[in-house]
């Protein structure tokens, strides 16, 4: 039976007598280099293995920092195999997460920009250096680094729901009064609640959920919040066919959650059947805000709701992204193949050709996420190669990059903020970034409370006002079973 044989790089390795070996030549392995320390990186996701760049890779070895040694690495496919180059990297990861968490815990922060701090930016307010604008914007990131995470206890009116299924998707309404939220079932599948946040201004973090006996056991791709009866009156949400059961969009009426009236129900459930759903936008602009999309394998669907017109645009690739503009009647699309595009939702179905599509950009990779600015002038848009890219939508350009986002094929939206004049996201390594708008500035890395893993990417709500126009500022994280409120006020 092979072990795994740690030997000193800086030291040829010794012949050894074995009772299964007749020969060995003596070989020597290649030095290691003497100050071969950990080389400073801004990336704290980063594993030891990509800091010590100074550190020559070996095949078949790995090279431990903290020891200063080269380690006989044994073939990955063993899953007895504690020391593979896989739970290596894992290992290191979270060491650099679990050293993140204790700093955080930690009452003084460091300002993600040199000599930015509360004194100097009042002092200058009042000399009349900086407008209220920037003022504004700046006490927003001092604040962002003050943060700390606490937990949120969750009340429910049925005690057996809280904390027993993982959050997979939160998304907050308009007025960040509630979040609807998509959960994991054991049995497979996913069952959904609404969370109701007036709660988070007293001292002790409680919030009421809401769920109800509707589930199913298809994948969630995409939710929103649809406004069809009164502002956030229903939740659309677009699911993935599996099997012989076809993907559908459904309508859900917030009130299913709430509603004290089991009969009331039924009448207000809508579902469209669609093939394979991978995005959905509500169309908020009064000249047809009845209607939704759904980005499907290759074409774009738009569905009205009250008459049930459906009108159909073809695309080259799967769409995975969606927003409407609110001050026209247009829809953005971010597709499989890297490629933007708008369409204007009153021209008639185009099934061929591309010159219907009012704009085109280009990523390099699968978009993810596509965000419009409140001006409308500017989009927002993130990739599966961890690229985030603001556009200049009348010139087509690119003006802004956001460094530091993790991805490589999950779909993970961009949350932009506005007034606050920041940019959130969480990465496919398990790390919410924040950025700022106006320079594209990375202000803080916040490791996950949970190991990282594929099941355990947190969902994240930012808001200045979350309960309500008199609510708390703050960061909502949900991952694994657990509700964080990361508090800055």
């Amino acid at each position: 039976m092979n072990r795994a044989i740690a030997s000193a790089a800086t030291a040829p390795v010794r012949r050894r007598n074995r009772s299964n070996c007749t020969e060995r030549p003596e070989r020597r392995e290649p030095q290691t280099p003497v100050n071969a320390g950990a080389s400073s990186s801004g990336d704290p996701s980063s594993s030891s293995l990509t800091q010590n760049s100074a550190v020559p890779e070996l095949p078949g070895f790995y090279y431990d920092s903290e020891k200063n040694r080269y380690f006989r690495l044994l073939p990955g496919h063993n899953n007895y195999n504690p020391l593979t180059k896989e739970s290596i990297q894992y290992k290191a990861k979270e060491r650099e997460r679990l050293r993140l968490l204790e700093e955080d815990e930690k009452q003084k922060k460091k300002t993600a920009r040199a000599g930015l701090n509360s004194s100097m930016l009042l002092q200058k307010r009042q000399l009349g250096l900086l407008s209220s604008t920037s003022y504004s914007r700046l006490v927003h990131e001092l604040k962002v680094n003050c943060m700390r995470r606490r937990k949120i206890e969750i009340h429910s009116p049925n005690p057996l729901v809280a904390g027993t299924n993982n959050f997979k998707i939160i998304v907050a309404d308009a007025a960040c009064e509630r979040i609807f939220t998509v959960n994991d079932v054991e049995y497979g599948g996913c069952k959904y609640g609404i969370i109701n946040l007036s709660g988070l201004g007293k001292e002790s973090l409680t919030v009421k959920m809401y769920d109800n006996l509707y589930f199913t056991n298809r994948k969630v791709n995409s939710v929103c919040w649809a406004s069809l009866t009164h502002p956030d009156s229903h939740v659309l949400l677009c699911l993935m066919g599996i099997a012989e059961t076809p993907g559908c969009a459904s309508l859900l009426p917030e009130s299913l959650f709430s509603s004290t009236n089991p009969g009331d129900r039924l009448g207000m459930l809508c579902s469209f059947t669609i093939s394979t759903g991978w995005s959905c936008a509500w169309c908020r602009n009064p000249q047809v805000d009845t209607c939704f999309s759904t980005g499907l394998t290759r074409r774009v669907l738009v569905t009205n709701v009250v008459t049930g017109h459906q009108q159909t645009f073809g695309s080259s690739s799967d769409v995975l992204a969606q927003q409407f503009a609110t001050q026209t009647p247009v829809l953005y699309n971010g597709c499989r193949s890297g490629e933007i595009f708008s369409i204007d939702v009153r021209q008639r179905n185009r099934k061929k050709g591309q010159g219907w599509k009012a704009s085109r950009l280009f990523h390099d990779s699968a978009v993810t996420s596509v965000r419009l600015l409140e001006a409308e002038h500017y989009l927002m848009a993130a990739d599966m190669a961890g690229k985030i890219k603001l556009w200049d939508l009348r010139t087509k350009k690119c003006v802004k990059q956001y460094e530091g986002h993790h991805n490589e094929y999950a779909l993970l939206p961009l949350h932009v903020n506005e007034e606050e004049g920041l940019l959130t996201a969480v990465g496919q390594d398990c790390y919410t970034r924040i950025w700022s708008l106006q320079d594209a500035h990375l202000l803080r890395t916040i490791p996950s409370p949970h190991p990282s893993s594929k099941d355990a990417i947190p969902s994240v709500v930012f808001s200045s006002r979350l309960g309500g126009s008199r609510g708390v500022p703050g960061l909502l994280m949900a991952v694994k079973q657990d509700l964080y409120h990361f508090s800055y006020n």
